[in-house]
């Protein structure tokens, strides 16, 4: 691509005149123009806009060079390089600028690129949100701040409600989903402590809706009335390239899994998914995984859910893709009954693996995945409370944790409800 002379007027330290033409930087722009569109081997349009803001720049960063601030120059290249790497991320996964109409904000996963999904219950959509967050170290994370929901409140200009909580494995920055008065709200924390409202205005973004949900309205289920559209998305994960979605769909048999590969596409309409729930000694295929992780077991892909009143069960991934309609999942414990699971991460200690699962009542359990390989699973009542399958320690430091997400091999980052404040720390991982 062709460069054109550029003069400059600009003062130096002495406070003289400074007119020239700047032949250096003309060849700067001259390798500027021909290397940038084709960095990460795409040409892309959005690329033409940041190298005409870097014609701009570099013309006046090179006056300021020659007054010996390089510091400045390596700044702001790496800014013009960092713009243009987002687009073409941006693009390069079918997103496109605009404001999402988020209806509600609650399960959150990372994927590539810094892409934040969010699933919004209230439209049963997924979006997936170019967060931009490319600067922080996981390692460098410490965190430590009283009455967060308050703060938060004062961040949004008003009251707020938590319903997720999701690190980004590549920064570290915590990403918390939510409501302030009648609008979603999503903030980022930075390894300092520094909460923002993320912005969704004129973001790259794309959204995919699921089919076969749930009818958004209240519905008569025995004594009690329940909307079930409020269970259409109750966890996400991201994994080899593929979006996994628990929650509710319509009809029959509600209990479903959903996987559908990213960039949007064809979306899956759900496979059920059976139980046998020890703790009631029947088998059922109504209530949906209240979260999940995903785990290798003998090399084979696997989901591990937990189910309210608290049945953990593995689903094989294989067979899930298989299945034309419902499968079979294997309890591999019950956890103890009349308890709420309300999230759970995967991690290893000294080469063994382990699951750690908040509760509403049976508090923080620390279960072992060894065994899970070679485990049958459950076909017999659990009565009175019983625990059976994997086994686990209850961790009485974590007490009161409600959200949490790995923040790297030795930490994770949790929400603590404490009376009726919340705390968000760093904890070691136990």
């Amino acid at each position: 691509m062709r460069s054109r002379s550029i003069t400059q007027v600009a003062y130096g330290p002495d406070h003289r005149s400074v007119t020239e033409p700047l032949k250096k930087t003309e060849a700067t722009l001259t390798d500027f123009y021909a290397v940038l569109p084709f960095a990460t081997g795409q040409v892309i349009w959005t690329d033409l806009l940041f190298v005409t803001i870097g014609s701009l720049l570099l013309t006046t960063v090179h006056t300021i060079m020659r007054y010996g601030t390089m510091r400045l120059m390596i700044c702001l290249c790496t800014f013009l390089l960092t713009c243009s790497t987002f687009a073409q991320s941006a693009d390069s996964w079918g997103l496109e600028r605009g404001t999402p109409d988020l209806q509600s904000a609650g399960a959150l996963a990372f994927g590539p690129d810094d892409i934040l999904f969010v699933g919004d219950t209230k439209s049963a959509t997924v979006f997936a949100i170019a967060t931009g967050d490319s600067a922080g170290d996981p390692t460098d994370v410490d965190i430590n701040i009283d009455h967060f929901r308050t703060v938060m409140s004062d961040v949004c200009d008003a009251d707020t409600i938590i319903n997720d909580l999701v690190v980004n494995p590549r920064t570290g920055t915590i990403f918390v989903s939510g409501a302030a008065g009648d609008v979603p709200a999503i903030c980022q924390i930075d390894g300092s402590g520094r909460i923002i409202r993320l912005s969704l205005e004129n973001v790259p973004f794309a959204k995919t809706t699921l089919p076969n949900v749930p009818e958004d309205r209240l519905v008569q289920r025995g004594r009690r009335k329940r909307n079930f559209r409020k269970d259409a998305i109750t966890d996400i994960a991201f994994y080899e390239g593929r979006i996994l979605i628990s929650g509710l769909r319509a009809g029959d048999a509600p209990s479903s899994v959903r996987e559908f590969s990213f960039p949007f596409s064809a979306i899956d309409r759900g496979t059920g998914i059976a139980i046998y729930h020890a703790a009631h000694g029947r088998e059922e295929d109504y209530a949906a995984a209240r979260t999940f992780v995903t785990l290798m077991i003998d090399g084979e892909p696997n989901l591990l859910a937990a189910y309210t009143c608290t049945p953990l069960v593995k689903i094989p991934l294989n067979e899930l893709r298989k299945a034309e309609d419902r499968i079979q999942a294997t309890t591999v414990a019950e956890l103890g009954n009349r308890n709420r699971p309300l999230d759970m991460i995967s991690y290893k200690r000294n080469g063994t693996g382990y699951l750690l699962l908040s509760n509403d009542r049976r508090g923080v359990m620390k279960i072992t995945t060894s065994g899970l390989r070679d485990n049958k699973g459950l076909s017999e009542p659990v009565r009175r409370g019983g625990k059976a399958g994997q086994t686990y320690e209850k961790i009485d430091s974590l007490h009161g944790v409600v959200q949490m997400d790995q923040l790297n091999d030795d930490s994770a980052i949790v929400l603590i409800q404490q009376d009726e404040y919340v705390n968000l720390k760093t904890v070691p991982l136990p």
